[in-house]
C-alpha cells in the first residue's frame, strides 16, 4: 500500500443533461475550473446503449482484454470515483457505478461511454496538497495512481 495526504478544496455541483456522456462532461467541468484532483459522487439515470467495462476477459492475460456490457435500456445509476491527472497533466475520471433496472444490476467502469438519461447529478470534491498522478504501469498497461 502507498498513500499520501490531501486537503479538501472547492466543491463543484454538476447537473448532467439528457444525452451528456458522463466522463467527458465531468472531466470538462474539472478542466474549466482548474481542478486536477478530486473525489466524485454520481447519481442519476443511464441511457440504453451505454457501455460499461465489467472486468477482464481473463485476469491472467496480458495485455488485459476488457469485458464490456451494453445497457439494454434505461438504468438507475449510483457511482463513486476519482479524478487525477495523467502523465500529460489532463484530469482523468475513473468512476465505477452500479446500474439497476427491475431486479437486474450491472456494475463496472463508465470509461467506455455512459450517457445520461434525463437526470445526472455529480458532486466533485477537489483534493489539494497532493501531487498524486496516474502513470502507466508497464506490466498491466493500466494507468495506476502514483501517490
Amino acid at each position: 500500500m502507498k498513500y499520501g495526504a490531501a486537503r479538501l478544496g472547492r466543491v463543484l455541483v454538476v447537473r448532467l443533461e439528457d444525452g451528456d456522456v458522463v466522463h467527458e462532461s465531468i472531466e470538462a467541468a474539472a478542466r474549466a475550473e482548474g481542478i486536477a484532483r478530486a473525489a466524485v459522487i454520481l447519481l442519476g439515470g443511464a441511457a440504453g446503449g451505454s457501455r460499461v467495462v465489467v472486468g477482464p476477459e481473463d485476469a491472467a492475460a496480458r495485455p488485459v482484454v476488457p469485458l464490456q456490457r451494453v445497457l439494454h435500456d434505461v438504468h438507475e445509476t449510483a457511482g463513486v470515483g476519482t479524478i487525477f491527472p495523467d502523465e500529460a497533466g489532463r484530469p482523468v475520471l475513473h468512476l465505477h457505478a452500479a446500474f439497476g433496472r427491475d431486479d437486474q444490476v450491472t456494475a463496472g467502469c463508465i470509461r467506455r461511454g455512459v450517457t445520461t438519461w434525463v437526470i445526472g447529478e455529480a458532486v466533485v470534491i477537489e483534493l489539494t496538497g497532493t501531487a498524486a498522478t496516474r502513470r502507466v504501469d508497464p506490466a498491466s498497461g493500466f494507468e495506476l495512481l502514483d501517490v
